[in-house]
């Protein structure tokens, strides 16, 4: 009986040590998951002050979804040190680049990292128009995504006497010239021009070169122009600022003449077509000239007391083409948490807290324009996501011995038109050195 107790206990206790292995066996295994979390990306670019505030707006909704975090760093000295940064092995993660001819230099290098794979590209394509993705890829690959940009092609004026007068907007050079005689008859000067900045004294005349020279030749010969593939002393060059010259030296045109043109400053000169009485009745520079206006005549109604129409065509192919600037986005570290940056700043909603706060335009077509805080800030996107041609202002793409020889040949050629051939000589003669460094 003794026997039979210890074989009972020995088989019970054999069975229940089966029956715990066998339970522990059949134990789920504890979920784990494989991916890296979300942890801090650097970003660098040149923006500052309420810039930054906006873009942490933006970024704050990626962080609360993801538990991430950002780290800015703002320079205006962007190309010089964030190409010290990469030569020493310590880029940061992400940079918004202020042209594309430094996202080339650095994807030419393979300092970047291709965003065709980090990216969702159908969608990508669905809210870019071609010109958008066209100025990101570098030899078939996207490397940059643009995220901010401004329209430089907006001339100013007044609804309101534009109506009173019984004029209609321009969509041809030539109709846009015919309008500016008729005003000189009407007794109103047609146009304010300024150029007068300081040491940059010049280059609001550059841009009306830039938006001619793109309306009369199109892309292909402007980008020439930008890469000196053709001289400065090229045809399309002289036409662009003779063209110019029609506007700004034309008798009559300008209150106080080329003189006045030189002297007044740039941001004063918006102030003469919304004045009462009118001094000038059309104003030609970028969007940011609504917040001149605005400062200056706070009482003032967009859309019916001022705003701006598209900077007419002059060659029909090149109908809608636009001139401005704009901010790009590039990855130089490959890391879970800068991929998930990097796709959540391609959505248009994650800029609508910047689009509501006011000057900000989106080139993502996505973007619900009612989300800008008034008519002329949508209508700017608008022009933006529209156009099928965009480009740089030329002097910002430009060696910088090259853009202020641009801007003291513009200066030069409002004091003596008739030396136009010379001037173009010697800013060649500037561009053969720089674009051989």
């Amino acid at each position: 009986m003794a026997w039979f107790k210890k074989t009972s206990l020995l088989a019970l206790s054999l069975a229940m040590i089966v029956v715990l292995a066998s339970c522990a066996a059949e134990e789920p295994e504890p979920v784990v998951d494989d991916e890296d979390p979300i942890g801090t990306v650097t970003v660098m670019g040149v923006w500052g002050g309420g810039e930054i505030e906006a873009f942490e707006d933006v970024v704050a909704g990626w962080e609360t979804d993801t538990g991430g975090t950002m780290e800015f760093e703002g320079t205006r000295d962007l190309s010089a040190i964030l190409r010290a940064r990469v030569a020493g092995g310590n880029p940061p993660d992400l940079a918004i680049l202020p042209n594309p001819a430094l996202l080339a230099d650095f994807a030419q290098t393979d300092d970047l990292l291709a965003l065709d794979d980090v990216l969702d590209m159908s969608q990508i394509e669905n809210d870019y128009g071609d010109a958008w993705i066209d100025l990101g890829t570098v030899d078939g690959d996207l490397y940059g995504l643009f995220i901010k940009a401004a329209t430089k092609s907006t001339v100013w004026h007044s609804p309101k006497n534009f109506d009173e007068a019984g004029y209609e907007i321009p969509e041809t050079w030539d109709e846009l010239m015919a309008l500016s005689d008729q005003m000189l008859t009407d007794g109103v000067a047609p146009w304010s021009i300024g150029i007068e900045s300081g040491g940059a004294t010049g280059w609001p005349a550059t841009d009306w070169i830039a938006e001619i020279l793109l309306a009369e030749s199109g892309p292909d010969v402007y980008d020439q122009w930008v890469d000196h593939e053709i001289p400065w002393t090229d045809p399309a060059i002289k036409s662009a600022f003779e063209k110019f010259g029609q506007a700004a030296l034309t008798e009559g045109y300008v209150p106080g003449g080329a003189d006045a043109i030189l002297s007044i400053n740039f941001e004063d000169a918006s102030y003469l077509p919304f004045e009462d009485p009118p001094q000038a009745h059309m104003y030609f520079l970028g969007a940011f000239t609504q917040g001149f206006i605005e400062a200056q005549f706070p009482d003032l109604v967009p859309e019916e007391d001022y705003d701006f129409f598209k900077f007419p065509y002059i060659d029909p192919a090149y109908e809608g083409a636009v001139t401005g600037g704009a901010d790009v986005v590039v990855m130089f570290n490959d890391t879970p948490s800068a991929r998930s940056l990097v796709n959540y700043l391609a959505t248009a909603d994650a800029w609508i807290p910047w689009a509501e706060a006011g000057g900000y335009s989106s080139p993502n077509r996505s973007l619900d324009l009612s989300v800008y805080p008034d008519p002329l800030s949508a209508k700017a996107a608008e022009q933006l996501t529209e156009s099928e041609i965009f480009r740089f202002g030329a002097g910002d793409m430009m060696p910088s011995e090259v853009q202020n020889a641009f801007w003291t040949g513009v200066v030069n050629y409002l004091q003596d038109s008739d030396r136009l051939d010379a001037i173009l000589e010697e800013i060649e003669a500037v561009a053969v050195e720089a674009y051989a460094q």
